[in-house]
């Protein structure tokens, strides 16, 4: 079939505030002389990003007793001691000017009286370092690069492009494969320089405060391409996802003093975190909050089924709320017909960040098993495991790390670009034939077997919520493998009803829940080999942290019958040696 190919300096994959973020400072870095192009299967603001509420975190005030060592410690004890030490110095370092960059380009941040920027407290910060604009803190960053970038003529966006494949030859990054959603073709688009920055997987869990559209796609991608994954088994669960709808209830209202109640009416946290109470790491949060309902002390929504806990504000007052939270009352009113001014909410933990991802080292460059790079590819953001979050995300890291690694790719990405702009690229015509028979022969003019990918979809989700959750144990992590052994072999046989090709979203839908299948896939696999509890992974048959076996990431390949195969690297130790968690 027909096909367009185009040529770029520098591909961005994804337009959330990694992707962003890179695409700015490519333009910065070659001083325009780069052109990008940003490749995103949504309209840009529409990217999962702009969801983010809560603050983005920063050293700001040394003066008034904050450090860096402060920080760095806090990051690397959130993160169970998975985290690589010198990927947190070195985003702890940055970030103070990644908050001062986005102020030069105009973010509404929230003031002190005195103008100077003001910091709430975040769950496992040991000092108020969460700068924020109200509770909408990653619509207001996402608008702020996206308007800059629309200054300039060097960049373009290329919306509702679904990326299929990563075009490799001889280790060296050429470019991607895209279905153009408005026409249905594939386009090729060719680079010098490529940046995964695809966001995370949260559809593969039922319960989750992601959006539909984040379906693990640059994982995928990456992983077909024989490009490790690294320490999937690491999902985080947020403590506050609204019932029923998993609706993002920002840590930032625990943050301005909201508490968690039970059906006793007690503030169960003070069994669990006497220092931290609400404010311990999430992935502590959490368990105690799984516990209370586990035991008996939680309330029930008729209505679903659903277990939760009550989050309270009340105290926090009118005025407070209306400044500081006033996003999250109107979700409470859209949702639940509540008025968090005048009545507690009903929450339960929701999937909500992977801290593992494609793996990548402290530049963000992508590598393979051994260790060599995937030359001109980097990755940024939820996509790419650089090192910093170990097996637990502490809240308002999330933002940080996309801007610090968006920053970083972005310039790296432009020089190498145009250090070898007089290459010449061809197109690599064995991978995109192979690609459009995947596609159109295989998936959409298969015959197939009478499956359903939204059935599939719909059973692996459940799975991932029983078996793969907060709690998991042998027993539970085996049947989910097998039943996504299963899933994976059905999908062989799905029917796609649609034929036609413009905006076939039905064609779209199955290849996310291709990506997704894998995905979850590596997270069981991952998550059965690693026979201790550390962070968010929490096995009730292995409950103690083992760092004599387990001090070590995990690597998932794929094998030649499509199957994980894992391989482990050491934790790079720098400052801290491991110690027993408490809070």
């Amino acid at each position: 079939m027909p096909r367009d190919v185009l040529s770029y300096d520098v591909l961005v994959i994804g337009s959330g505030l990694a992707g962003l973020r890179a695409a700015l400072q490519a333009e910065i870095a070659s001083n325009g002389k780069a052109r990008v192009a940003v490749i995103s299967k949504l309209q840009v603001m529409r990217s999962h990003s702009v969801a983010a509420e809560g603050g983005t975190s920063a050293v700001l005030r040394p003066e008034e007793g904050d450090s860096i060592e402060l920080y760095m410690w806090d990051t690397i004890k959130g993160g169970d001691f998975l985290s690589d030490q010198d990927a947190v110095e070195r985003y702890c370092r940055l970030m103070t000017s990644e908050v001062l960059f986005l102020d030069h380009l105009g973010l509404p941040w929230e003031r002190r009286p005195d103008g100077r920027i003001d910091q709430r407290p975040f769950g496992g910060q040991s000092f108020p370092r969460a700068c924020y604009a109200g509770d909408k803190i990653g619509f207001f960053e996402m608008h702020t690069l996206y308007d800059n970038l629309l200054r300039f003529d060097n960049v373009d966006f290329f919306e509702e492009h679904f990326v299929t494949s990563l075009l490799i030859r001889d280790k060296t990054f050429y470019g991607v494969t895209a279905i153009d959603m408005k026409t249905g073709d594939l386009r090729v688009f060719l680079g010098k320089a490529g940046i995964i920055a695809t966001g995370g997987a949260g559809q593969i869990y039922k319960f989750t405060t992601n959006a539909r559209t984040l379906t693990g796609d640059g994982y995928a991608i990456a992983y077909r391409a024989g490009i490790p994954l690294e320490d999937m088994e690491f999902v985080q669960f947020h403590p506050t996802g609204l019932v029923p709808s998993g609706v993002l209830i920002t840590e930032a209202a625990r943050g301005e003093g909201a508490i968690l109640l039970n059906n006793k009416g007690e503030r169960f946290m003070a069994r669990y975190a006497p220092n931290m109470m609400e404010l311990a790491p999430r992935d502590i949060v959490s368990r105690a909050m799984m516990t209370e309902i586990l035991e008996g002390r939680g309330f029930k929504d008729e209505e679903s089924g659903m277990e939760y806990i009550l989050e309270d504000m009340r105290h926090i007052g009118r005025d407070r709320i209306l400044r500081k939270l006033n996003n999250i009352r109107e979700l409470a009113l859209r949702y639940n017909k509540i008025d968090i001014i005048e009545q507690p909410i009903p929450v339960r933990p929701a999937q909500h960040f992977m801290m593992g991802g494609v793996r990548a080292d402290i530049d963000g460059k992508v590598l393979y098993a051994d260790g060599t790079w995937v030359k001109g590819l980097w990755g940024a953001g939820e996509a790419a495991n650089v090192g910093v979050h170990g097996a637990n995300r502490l809240g308002s890291n999330g933002t940080g790390v996309c801007l610090v690694w968006g920053r970083l790719t972005g310039e790296q990405a432009a020089k190498y670009a145009l250090e070898h702009q007089n290459d010449s690229i061809s197109v690599p015509e064995d991978q995109v034939e192979k690609e459009e028979k995947r596609i159109y022969d295989g998936l959409l003019h298969g015959r197939g077997g009478g499956e359903n990918h939204y059935k599939i979809r719909e059973e692996l989700r459940e799975t991932m919520d029983k078996y793969v959750g907060i709690f998991r144990d042998e027993k539970g992590l085996t049947i989910a493998l097998k039943k996504i052994k299963e899933l994976k072999e059905r999908f062989k046989e799905i029917y796609i009803e649609d034929k036609s090709l413009a905006y076939n979203t039905d064609l779209i839908m199955a290849m996310e829940t291709q990506n997704m299948l894998d995905v979850a896939e590596v997270i069981a696999t991952g998550a059965l080999a690693r026979k201790e509890s550390r962070g968010a992974h929490y096995r009730t048959d292995y409950p103690k942290r083992d760092d004599q076996n387990f001090l070590k990431h995990t690597l998932a390949v794929m094998g030649p019958d499509g199957s994980p195969q894992l391989e482990y690297v050491p934790v790079k130790i720098v400052y801290w040696l491991p110690v027993e968690r408490k809070y």
